[in-house]
Parts: C-alpha cells; structure tokens; sequence
C-alpha cells in the first residue's frame, strides 16, 4: 500500500465509519452532515462514498466550503450545488440514479421555508423520486393552495411534505385535504413568544388531522427521505402487481 493511500484510510478512519450499505439495509442511503466538519472532512466523506456507491449526498454545506471540497474531488466525481438547500450531490462520472417510479410533492408555506423545503427535494431526487414543488402556498392566502393539490391528486403522488414556519399550520390544511401521507416540517422562521420554529412545532404536534406525522425543527433531510421511502415502496409494489404471473407447467 501506498503511503499516501495508508494516511488516506487512516484519516478516514480516525474520525468516521461509512455506512456504504445504508441504502440497501434500510431504503435510505447514508448522508452526510457537514455542519461541525471540516472541509477537509466533508471531502474525504464524499470522495470515499462515491467510491464505493456512486454518488454521495452531504446536507447543510456552507457556501464558503464549495471550492475546497471541488478542489478534491474535481478528479472523481461531478459536484452540484444546490444553494438553497446547502446539499451537495456528488456522483461518479457515468454514474445514474435509479428512477423509482415514486412521486412525491414538497409545500412550503413562505418564501423564506424554501431553504429546507429544497433539502427536501434533493433528498427525494437522490433516492429516485419524481418530486413536484409549490412553494409560497401557506394559509395566509390559502387560495394559493387550490391549483397545487389538483396537481397532487393528478399525479398520483404517494406522498407530501409540509414545510412551514410562524404558527405552522399548512401541514395540518393540507392533510385534511388529500389521501395520501403528509409530512410536516416546522422551521425555524418565527420571532417573539414560540420563535425559532418552536410554535410551528407544537401546531404540528396537537394537529387535529390524522395520518400526519411530524420531523424535527428544519428537518428537511429527514421529511424528503421519509416521502420518498414511502412513494418508492408504493411504486415498487405497484410494479411486482403488474408483471404477469408465471404459470406452472404440468409435466406429462
């Protein structure tokens, strides 16, 4: 082994334990949270995760830690950068993601929810989901909210997600509204008595709609990863319903 090759492993190692097979085990794959790492660190995470899978997801990346992450990976992975959401996608040059079959619709209720609400989506892209947006649609003019869940019904989707801030009441709206699960996801936007997303929180937890279900304050991985379990397992169901069923041959 080269020596470059041993302090590439032992660093690694020093401070993270991959899981590769998250994917396979649960559905969901592993990402990775840059917020408390080093440059340095996100990179050695992403480039050793698309090594092995192909493609690596790293959520809450910092603008200002783009070039060095690129700078290391620039040789063995294509980078995107989705900018509201802070995620970073890096895949291995001719590597695709699987479509699924699902699909998933994302809400957030103001402009300034959009941030995680775009966590949401990429995560629910990156696990193959078709995702649909409608974003700026809360309850303060909820008229806003008739042309979205038309489209909701028209294609199928298996699942949504709710994001909102304030009181947080889009969530609980939109699940009276549609037959599907719906994930609530308060964020952190709110000022004075119940700020910083705890108001929206609790609105979501004592909702009167059943069949909603409720993540952590600006949990956007979290809400996107769950949808998209939801809509990939309905999508692979769907398919195992359509192949024909073989027939057993008598032997004469």
């Amino acid at each position: 082994m080269k020596k470059h090759d041993r302090h590439y492993r032992d660093t690694l190692e020093s401070f993270a334990h991959l899981d590769y097979f998250r994917r396979e085990r649960t559905g969901i794959p592993e990402a990775i949270l840059a917020e408390g790492k080093s440059d340095e660190q996100i990179a050695i995470l992403l480039e050793r995760m698309v090594e092995k899978t192909g493609v690596a997801l790293a959520t809450r990346v910092a603008p200002g830690s783009l070039n060095n992450i690129s700078r290391r990976l620039e040789k063995v992975a294509t980078i995107t950068y989705h900018e509201s959401g802070r995620v970073v996608v890096a895949m291995r040059e001719g590597h695709e993601l699987p479509k699924s079959g699902g699909a998933v619709a994302i809400l957030a209720a103001g402009t300034s929810d959009v941030p995680v609400a775009e966590e949401a989506r990429v995560t629910a892209e990156t696990m193959g989901c078709r995702v649909l947006t409608f974003y700026d649609v809360g309850v303060a003019g909820i008229h806003r909210l008739v042309a979205p869940l038309e489209q909701i019904r028209e294609n199928d989707v298996a699942a949504v997600v709710a994001v909102a801030g304030m009181e947080g009441a889009l969530p609980t709206v939109v699940r009276s509204l549609v037959p599907v699960p719906v994930i609530g996801v308060p964020t952190s936007i709110g000022y004075g008595y119940g700020g910083k997303g705890e108001a929206a929180l609790m609105t979501m937890l004592q909702s009167c709609a059943p069949g909603l279900t409720v993540v952590n304050i600006d949990n956007g991985f979290g809400a996107g990863a769950t949808a998209a379990l939801i809509a990939n397992r309905i999508a692979q169901v769907r398919k195992a319903a359509q192949k024909p069923a073989r027939r057993n041959k008598k032997r004469v």
